[in-house]
């Protein structure tokens, strides 16, 4: 597999989904570091390195995140139309990883810029073949500069 380092911010406030994430990311041996936040504010707050993510050395720029859409303080469609707003983040790739079936949820998503919409598999050999996919094409991909 081509290298190319980012990291990535999984925005997630399901702990049993962080966890099978985390351990898909192991079995692929993904070495790009993952970051998770609970929710859409601490992704803000995390992006724009405010509050307890001030330490950009801690918390560096991700070149991609994964977004969930159902999650409390801020869903991720109200996240993204955050991000999408900043004229520092407006380019960052994201990628809405969830749950949802609603066609109201993707058509939203891609409204608002995300740069996918991937349906979350459920079983975990289902999610880490996901995950490798994702990880794949954006290593393979020409991110935008952080």
């Amino acid at each position: 597999m081509p290298k190319k380092e980012f990291h990535v911010l999984l925005v997630e406030d399901n702990k049993h989904d962080v966890r099978f994430v985390r351990r898909a990311w192991q079995q692929n041996r993904i070495t790009n570091i993952l970051h998770v936040v609970p929710h859409g504010q601490a992704c803000i707050d995390y992006l724009l390195n405010q509050g307890e993510y001030s330490d950009s050395v801690k918390h560096p720029k991700p070149g991609l995140v994964l977004l969930d859409i159902r999650m409390p303080v801020m869903d991720g469609i109200e996240c993204l139309r955050r991000i999408r707003e900043l004229p520092e983040l407006k380019r960052l790739p994201v990628v809405m990883l969830t749950t949802s079936k609603e066609e109201e949820d993707l058509i939203r998503g891609y409204e608002l810029g995300c740069n996918s919409f991937i349906q979350k598999p459920v079983d975990f050999d289902r999610l880490s073949e996901a995950v490798r996919v994702i990880h794949l094409y954006w290593t393979l991909s020409e991110l935008p500069p952080l």
